[in-house]
């Protein structure tokens, strides 16, 4: 009679706890569910994206109409817009990359606030919480790259090579975006408040971003810096993104990176996406067990 009574009691608590869901379709279903959640909160908190539109526009206006007339480009023209069409690339990739920041933060105050507890309790993958979270702050970056683009276009950029060869490079960016998002989960998991996440997002891409093609060429840079400018990621994907605009000005540096930016660009996004999700996914587990 005990062990019978044992067993049903056995057999209630089992089935009373969550099971989570096994199965590449599960997982996706329930990274869908926890993007939308995070989409209709940036769309509740429109501060969120107004701030975050703030910055890469006052980027394209400083250095355009403040700095743009002082830095002069190897082998270019002379032309007022000349530089315009040398630094959009840059902006676009650095407005992705700082993304980073956003996420961070995100993550780190869902686990302040204990709406990650709220999820393990519920039957869903580990890993949904946090493709969720990176492909909302995806679908942020993307209406952002929209609106800098017009904001560009008014300043006087142009696409000189066709529109799907522009979309290749929006492709390109936002691929880049995506891979950074891994790290700023990383790094959201791994701090304790918001306000520390914010600054450990942005930190280490200031130098990662200024030490590139972005603003001015590499040949500026000393000799023993160079190197690191043209292997950096951010480098390659901002070099193949000017040749995908047309807006390539100068001639291209003979580095095999810079030669074949295109595809540089992808493998460092595959790369950190593989790395720092499979990171960012261990971390939440340990921390969340």
């Amino acid at each position: 009679m005990g062990t019978a009574t044992g067993q049903a009691t056995e057999h209630a608590i089992g089935a009373a706890m969550p099971r989570h869901r096994r199965g590449l379709s599960a997982t996706l279903h329930d990274s869908w569910v926890v993007a939308k959640r995070n989409v209709r909160r940036m769309t509740r908190i429109p501060e969120i994206v107004i701030f975050g539109l703030m910055q890469p526009v006052m980027f394209v206006l400083l250095f355009s109409y403040v700095m743009g007339g002082a830095i002069k480009i190897p082998g270019a023209g002379s032309s007022s817009d000349t530089y315009i069409q040398f630094l959009m690339a840059g902006i676009f990739a650095q407005t992705v990359t700082f993304a980073v920041a956003g996420a961070s933060a995100g993550i780190a105050e869902d686990m302040s606030k204990g709406l990650v507890d709220r999820f393990r309790s519920l039957p869903m993958a580990r890993s949904a919480v946090l493709v969720g979270r990176t492909l909302a702050d995806l679908c942020q970056t993307a209406f952002t790259m929209v609106v800098l683009a017009l904001v560009a276009l008014l300043v006087g950029w142009r696409i000189h090579d066709g529109l799907l060869r522009a979309l290749g490079a929006f492709g390109l960016l936002l691929l880049l975006g995506y891979a950074f998002s891994w790290i700023g989960a990383l790094i959201g998991l791994s701090v304790r408040s918001p306000e520390a996440a914010t600054s450990a997002g942005l930190i280490w891409l200031f130098p990662l971003t200024f030490v590139s093609n972005a603003f001015v060429p590499v040949t500026s840079m000393p000799g023993w810096l160079q190197g690191v400018a043209y292997w950096n990621p951010f480098s390659a994907t901002v070099q193949a993104c000017r040749v995908l605009f047309g807006n390539q000005v100068g001639p291209v540096d003979q580095v095999w990176s810079m030669q074949h930016a295109a595809l540089v660009s992808v493998l460092w996004s595959v790369v950190i996406t593989a790395v720092f999700s499979w990171l960012a996914v261990r971390k939440y587990r340990s921390s969340t067990a």
